[in-house]
Protein backbone atom coordinates (compact mmCIF):
# COMPACT_ATOMS: atom_id res chain seq x y z
CA UNK A 1 0.00 0.00 0.00
CA UNK A 2 1.43 3.86 -1.12
CA UNK A 3 0.99 6.38 1.18
CA UNK A 4 0.00 9.78 0.10
CA UNK A 5 3.19 12.02 0.21
CA UNK A 6 3.66 14.41 3.37
CA UNK A 7 2.19 18.08 2.50
CA UNK A 8 5.78 19.61 2.27
CA UNK A 9 6.84 22.76 4.46
CA UNK A 10 10.48 25.10 4.57
CA UNK A 11 10.73 27.29 7.85
CA UNK A 12 11.29 30.11 5.30
CA UNK A 13 8.89 31.39 2.46
CA UNK A 14 10.32 31.91 -0.72
CA UNK A 15 10.16 34.14 -3.19
CA UNK A 16 7.11 34.04 -6.22
CA UNK A 17 9.90 34.00 -8.54
CA UNK A 18 10.18 29.77 -6.53
CA UNK A 19 7.59 29.36 -10.05
CA UNK A 20 7.40 31.07 -13.43
CA UNK A 21 4.25 31.07 -14.72
CA UNK A 22 5.83 30.44 -17.89
CA UNK A 23 5.80 26.79 -18.30
CA UNK A 24 8.66 26.35 -20.97
CA UNK A 25 11.23 28.55 -18.90
CA UNK A 26 10.07 27.07 -15.69
CA UNK A 27 10.64 23.49 -17.19
CA UNK A 28 14.65 24.80 -18.09
CA UNK A 29 14.66 26.22 -14.85
CA UNK A 30 14.05 23.15 -13.39
CA UNK A 31 16.17 21.57 -15.49
CA UNK A 32 19.46 23.42 -14.14
CA UNK A 33 18.43 23.00 -11.03
CA UNK A 34 17.87 19.27 -10.69
CA UNK A 35 21.74 19.33 -13.22
CA UNK A 36 22.71 21.56 -10.14
CA UNK A 37 21.75 19.16 -7.30
CA UNK A 38 22.58 15.79 -9.30
CA UNK A 39 26.36 16.69 -7.80
CA UNK A 40 27.60 13.11 -9.45
CA UNK A 41 25.57 13.22 -12.61
CA UNK A 42 23.71 10.06 -12.63
CA UNK A 43 20.18 11.70 -13.58
CA UNK A 44 19.38 10.93 -9.81
CA UNK A 45 19.63 13.44 -6.80
CA UNK A 46 19.64 11.07 -3.61
CA UNK A 47 18.59 12.59 0.05
CA UNK A 48 22.08 13.67 0.56
CA UNK A 49 22.68 15.70 -2.25
CA UNK A 50 19.47 17.25 -1.63
CA UNK A 51 20.66 18.26 1.77
CA UNK A 52 24.02 19.29 0.49
CA UNK A 53 22.09 21.24 -1.74
CA UNK A 54 19.81 23.28 0.35
CA UNK A 55 22.84 23.61 2.79
CA UNK A 56 24.79 25.64 0.06
CA UNK A 57 22.23 27.65 -0.31
CA UNK A 58 21.81 28.25 2.95
CA UNK A 59 18.59 26.57 3.58
CA UNK A 60 19.70 24.12 6.03
CA UNK A 61 17.75 20.91 6.04
CA UNK A 62 16.04 18.90 8.85
CA UNK A 63 17.18 15.55 7.93
CA UNK A 64 14.08 14.04 9.22
CA UNK A 65 11.62 16.97 7.67
CA UNK A 66 13.25 16.17 4.25
CA UNK A 67 12.96 12.68 4.29
CA UNK A 68 9.43 12.85 5.17
CA UNK A 69 9.03 15.14 2.14
CA UNK A 70 11.18 14.14 -0.67
CA UNK A 71 11.35 10.79 0.40
CA UNK A 72 7.38 10.24 -0.96
CA UNK A 73 8.52 11.71 -4.14
CA UNK A 74 11.15 8.97 -4.75
CA UNK A 75 9.99 5.55 -6.40
CA UNK A 76 10.29 2.21 -4.93
CA UNK A 77 13.49 0.82 -5.66
CA UNK A 78 15.18 4.08 -6.72
CA UNK A 79 18.18 5.46 -4.50
CA UNK A 80 16.69 9.54 -5.53
CA UNK A 81 14.50 11.43 -7.25
CA UNK A 82 14.47 11.36 -11.44
CA UNK A 83 14.03 14.45 -13.01
CA UNK A 84 10.18 13.69 -13.52
CA UNK A 85 9.83 13.37 -9.64
CA UNK A 86 11.82 16.66 -8.74
CA UNK A 87 9.28 18.29 -11.19
CA UNK A 88 7.09 16.62 -9.20
CA UNK A 89 8.11 17.72 -5.84
CA UNK A 90 8.42 21.27 -7.59
CA UNK A 91 4.72 21.33 -8.32
CA UNK A 92 3.42 20.35 -5.00
CA UNK A 93 5.89 22.31 -3.26
CA UNK A 94 4.68 25.11 -5.64
CA UNK A 95 0.61 24.25 -4.85
CA UNK A 96 1.67 24.02 -1.19
CA UNK A 97 3.16 27.59 -1.03
CA UNK A 98 1.31 29.65 -3.02
CA UNK A 99 -1.82 27.32 -4.56
CA UNK A 100 -2.10 25.83 -7.59
CA UNK A 101 -1.42 27.77 -11.01
CA UNK A 102 -4.64 28.72 -12.79
CA UNK A 103 -4.30 28.22 -16.61
CA UNK A 104 -4.89 31.59 -17.67
CA UNK A 105 -6.09 31.37 -21.41
CA UNK A 106 -5.06 34.91 -23.26
CA UNK A 107 -7.47 37.17 -21.81
CA UNK A 108 -4.70 38.93 -20.06
CA UNK A 109 -3.40 39.60 -23.18
CA UNK A 110 -6.59 40.73 -24.68
CA UNK A 111 -7.34 42.94 -21.84
CA UNK A 112 -3.94 44.45 -22.14
CA UNK A 113 -4.64 45.15 -25.96
CA UNK A 114 -7.69 46.72 -25.17
CA UNK A 115 -5.94 49.37 -22.28
CA UNK A 116 -3.66 49.98 -25.22
CA UNK A 117 -6.09 50.47 -27.39
CA UNK A 118 -8.20 52.80 -25.28
CA UNK A 119 -4.91 54.48 -24.41
CA UNK A 120 -4.23 55.06 -28.10
CA UNK A 121 -7.64 56.94 -28.55
CA UNK A 122 -7.15 59.29 -26.07
CA UNK A 123 -4.14 60.60 -28.12
CA UNK A 124 -5.88 60.22 -31.74
CA UNK A 125 -8.76 62.74 -31.11
CA UNK A 126 -9.62 62.51 -35.09
CA UNK A 127 -9.78 58.62 -35.12
CA UNK A 128 -7.97 57.95 -38.22
CA UNK A 129 -6.07 55.44 -36.81
CA UNK A 130 -2.77 58.25 -36.57
CA UNK A 131 -1.49 60.51 -33.97
CA UNK A 132 -0.14 63.20 -35.41
CA UNK A 133 2.26 65.86 -34.02
CA UNK A 134 -1.30 68.40 -33.63
CA UNK A 135 -2.69 65.76 -31.89
CA UNK A 136 -0.01 64.91 -29.71
CA UNK A 137 0.70 68.56 -28.92
CA UNK A 138 -2.81 69.25 -27.88
CA UNK A 139 -2.20 66.23 -25.28
CA UNK A 140 0.53 67.32 -24.37
CA UNK A 141 -0.85 70.98 -23.72
CA UNK A 142 -3.85 69.40 -21.51
CA UNK A 143 -1.66 67.46 -19.33
CA UNK A 144 0.53 70.76 -19.28
CA UNK A 145 3.66 69.65 -20.44
CA UNK A 146 6.83 72.08 -21.01
CA UNK A 147 7.36 70.16 -24.52
CA UNK A 148 3.55 71.42 -25.61
CA UNK A 149 4.88 75.03 -26.18
CA UNK A 150 7.63 73.66 -29.29
CA UNK A 151 5.65 72.03 -32.17
CA UNK A 152 9.17 70.91 -33.71
CA UNK A 153 9.91 69.24 -29.89
CA UNK A 154 6.63 67.13 -30.37
CA UNK A 155 7.71 66.53 -33.98
CA UNK A 156 11.13 64.86 -32.45
CA UNK A 157 9.30 63.13 -29.97
CA UNK A 158 6.87 61.77 -33.08
CA UNK A 159 10.51 60.74 -34.79
CA UNK A 160 11.47 58.47 -31.68
CA UNK A 161 9.15 56.25 -31.95
CA UNK A 162 7.89 56.86 -36.15
CA UNK A 163 9.44 53.42 -37.11
CA UNK A 164 7.93 54.27 -41.14
CA UNK A 165 9.05 57.22 -40.80
CA UNK A 166 5.22 58.62 -42.27
CA UNK A 167 5.39 61.45 -39.73
CA UNK A 168 3.12 60.04 -37.05
CA UNK A 169 2.21 57.15 -34.79
CA UNK A 170 0.29 54.52 -35.59
CA UNK A 171 -1.23 52.09 -33.00
CA UNK A 172 2.06 49.66 -33.58
CA UNK A 173 4.07 52.09 -33.17
CA UNK A 174 2.12 53.02 -29.83
CA UNK A 175 2.41 50.23 -28.32
CA UNK A 176 5.83 49.64 -28.89
CA UNK A 177 7.05 52.69 -27.51
CA UNK A 178 4.70 51.56 -24.69
CA UNK A 179 5.81 48.41 -23.69
CA UNK A 180 9.00 50.27 -23.39
CA UNK A 181 8.59 52.75 -21.20
CA UNK A 182 9.60 51.24 -17.55
CA UNK A 183 7.65 52.71 -14.45
CA UNK A 184 9.91 52.62 -11.42
CA UNK A 185 8.83 51.48 -8.12
CA UNK A 186 5.58 49.66 -9.81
Amino acid sequence: METAPTKPSLAKKPSPSFRLRNGSLNALRLRRVFDLFDRNGDGEITLDEMESALDTLGLGADRAGLEATVGAYIPAGANGLGFNDFESLHRALGDALFGPIVEEEEPQKEVEDEDMKEAFRVFDKNGDGFISAAELQAVLTKLGLAEARSLAAVQEMICNVDRDRDGQVDFGEFKTMMQGITVWGA
